[in-house]
């Protein structure tokens, strides 16, 4: 039998990572360059991708920085062919781009018949969209190589939908979706060494939910972080790093059976009726 470490192995992996330089991204490339895995940082402000990039080399990892609009198709493309000529190959793809608009949220002052179109649909481009570009650019080196792995995220409200937040809602349901149907679709059409999975992060703070969850002047919880801290279990926000060993698992041989499947990691938030 294959030693067990050796399952977990993923050196030498060559990583691309869309939103590696936000909060969580950026902590994910980190470890995994720790791994021994090539990390690309791709993020549309290329001075934050390269100041990740530049702390994983200064900690003796290898990394690479990239501009990258995942809502621009020829941008995807030129990223994935700097990825190539200089490594020749790309073994996974971690769509970590995506997030909420505050004016896509429901508050006292705007009411869902209110909310903006504009920022609706900037919801759903970039959560939805901006996972489906790079998957097929990045799905086509893929196919080519018949061996990849590519990791969607994906969120607590694409099981449940939360209040206040329904383009975020429908289009992380959306991920879920789009995650079995390219599972299926590159393990039949092109490679069953080619998979599809997804992380469903709980209750993590970021930019893009902070304001939801904390006072900005005293950074206390708000009612609604409060709510979500009572349906918790282990009754708190996750850690970045707390991501980390479900996307080793993902990327690894260990999960080489493994595919079209969405992985939640809430702190038994899913799993807590409310009672």
């Amino acid at each position: 039998m294959e030693n067990v470490y050796t399952q977990f192995d993923i050196k030498n992996q060559v990583i691309a990572i869309t939103g590696g330089s936000g909060v969580l991204g950026s902590v994910i490339a980190s470890a995994l360059a720790n791994a021994g895995a090539k990390v690309v940082i791709m993020a549309r402000n290329l001075a934050r991708s390269q100041q990740v990039a530049d702390q994983i080399m200064a900690d003796g990892g290898e990394a690479m920085a990239l501009a990258c609009d995942v809502l621009d198709k020829d941008s995807v493309e030129t990223a994935a062919n700097a990825i190539l000529e200089r490594w020749q190959r790309v073994d996974a793809l971690i769509n970590g781009a995506g997030g909420n608009r505050k004016d896509a949220t429901t508050n006292a002052d705007l009411s869902f018949f209110d909310l903006p179109q504009s920022a609706l649909e900037d919801v759903f481009d970039l959560n939805i969209i901006g996972s489906i570009l790079p998957a097929q650019i990045f799905g086509r080196c893929m196919a080519q190589q018949k061996s990849g792995v590519i990791i969607n995220i994906s969120s607590m409200a694409a099981f449940t939908p939360l209040t206040r937040i329904p383009a975020y809602s429908a289009a992380k349901a959306g991920i879920n979706n789009f995650t079995q149907w390219l599972a299926v679709h590159m393990a039949q059409e092109y490679s069953p060494h080619i998979r599809v999975n997804a992380i469903a992060p709980g209750f993590f703070l970021t930019e893009q939910n902070r304001f939801l969850l904390t006072e900005e002047e005293s950074g206390a919880l708000t009612p609604r972080g409060c709510s979500i801290i009572d349906h918790t279990p282990m009754a708190r926000f996750g850690n970045p790093e707390e991501l980390v060993g479900a996307v080793m698992w993902l990327l690894s041989p260990a999960s080489r059976f493994v595919t079209g499947i969405v992985v939640p990691i809430d702190g038994g938030f899913s799993a807590f009726s409310g009672v």
